[in-house]
């Protein structure tokens, strides 16, 4: 076993920074490879996925021996050129769920964003309330001190 802490820095350097500098470097060439920018975008969609369930994942089962390791393991064979597995996994499992749930999901996506707007306008709205009461209650404790400095002056 590598030990907890080398195993996320590797996990942090193989599958998100050199994943991203690659993903760069295909965004960046003057050759730009369909195939390539394709590769990198399905690699980025798994790893969001992944990324959801390890959430659910890792404290359930991350108590298991090599499981650091494998995780390892995994995100080298989605993106290593020899095996390519960003491909496989993409195509036979995820492309399939996603081609058959979308309106579904876009349906939960568009109501998720609707009832965000309307959260975020609520609290837009009670934050300039907020923010109005407390501008005026200063502007009237400034008003109340100017004026009794007044009558003060004028005793």
């Amino acid at each position: 076993m590598l030990g907890s802490i080398l195993t996320r820095v590797l996990l942090i350097v193989l599958g998100y920074v050199y994943p991203a500098y690659e993903c760069y470097k295909t965004v960046e060439k003057h050759d730009l490879s369909i195939d390539q920018l394709k590769f990198w975008c399905q690699y980025w969609i798994l790893v969001a996925v992944l990324t959801l369930f390890e959430r659910v994942g890792d404290n359930i089962i991350s108590w298991l021996p090599l499981y650091g390791e494998a995780k390892i393991g995994l995100v080298l064979y989605l993106w290593h050129p020899k095996t390519r597995g960003t491909v496989y996994v993409y195509g036979s499992f995820l492309k399939l769920y996603l081609v058959k749930h979308e309106k579904e999901i876009d349906l939960k996506l568009q109501k998720m964003r609707n009832e965000a707007g309307m959260i975020a306008t609520l609290v837009l709205q009670k934050a300039l309330s907020y923010g109005q009461s407390r501008f005026f209650e200063v502007l009237q404790y400034v008003s109340s001190q100017s004026n009794q400095q007044f009558s003060e002056k004028g005793k």
